[in-house]
């Protein structure tokens, strides 16, 4: 099957020499400032951090700390005003915009907080969509975007439209859409905003799984700590600076808190 994978460099330029233990993502002294005519806004101030493979890490801080500005940094999307973002090795301040927009398409998988997905189209054919660019025959567009339903859970609603889903679903299927070109690096950013706390949970142990089991590396954003502590490592920010980078002591693990949690629905039966 021709299709990518993760392992596969990211542009032509010749791969760099690497180590094991070298970073995928590495800031260096990143500033970001956005000028807004007479006022300059300084979302990001020298910041400096890296990501390793197989890393699953939860960006947090307040509305305007620079979380979702660094998000956009790392996936692609936004380059900075000074400073330098290395992507496994490569410097992406060298990329073409023809370049990013294949890195952001073979590389990177995107979950938001809002879904995003066609209301005419089938779960099926929402997550083929990122396959149509990476010049892949039908049939092997529809066999990834299976196999990237199946895990998460989902490859027995692939023909339902979002309207028949519920907000779990829909947000499983955007995972899925993420997931479909076998990304390096999974960002989510706050992709439980719109969710209960149950489907918080199940949309975490899904992270957990496809980070513990098959080694994705994941970049979280949240303001949520209780979201933050199934993560592996905690980055705080605060005015554009790190303020806090720690490994997350006392874990939580989905798997083991869903059994401890209401199913939907149960608890209405129980008030009547």
């Amino acid at each position: 099957m021709n299709q990518t994978s993760a392992s596969q460099p990211i542009t032509a330029h010749p791969k760099p020499t690497t180590t094991a233990n070298a970073a995928m993502i590495h800031l260096e002294h990143v500033h970001k400032v956005y000028d807004l005519g007479e006022v300059q806004v300084h979302a990001l101030r020298g910041v400096t951090m890296e990501v390793h493979p197989g890393e699953f890490v939860a960006i947090m801080g307040a509305s305007g700390s620079g979380k979702s500005t660094l998000m956009n940094i790392i996936g692609c999307l936004d380059r900075p005003t000074r400073g330098r973002y290395m992507l496994e090795g490569h410097d992406v301040s060298e990329f073409s915009k023809i370049e990013l927009a294949r890195v952001r398409n073979r590389k990177i998988g995107f979950v938001f907080q809002q879904f995003n997905l066609l209301a005419r189209t089938t779960a099926l054919e929402n997550v083929e969509l990122p396959t149509i660019y990476a010049g892949l025959s039908l049939e092997e567009r529809e066999q990834l975007a299976i196999d990237a339903l199946r895990r998460v859970g989902l490859e027995d609603r692939r023909q339902h439209f979002p309207s028949q889903l519920s907000g779990g679903e829909q947000q499983r299927v955007a995972i899925a859409r993420a997931l479909v070109n076998r990304p390096a690096i999974l960002l989510a950013d706050e992709p439980t905003g719109n969710l209960d706390s149950r489907t918080s949970v199940e949309l975490m142990e899904i992270f957990q799984r496809l980070n513990d089991e098959q080694n994705l590396t994941l970049v979280l954003v949240t303001h949520e700590p209780d979201i933050a502590r199934y993560a592996k490592r905690n980055v705080i920010f605060r005015d554009g600076r790190i303020q806090r980078d720690t490994v997350v002591a006392n874990r939580a693990y989905a798997r083991e808190v869903l059994p401890t949690l209401p199913v939907i629905g149960e608890e209405e039966e129980e008030e009547m």
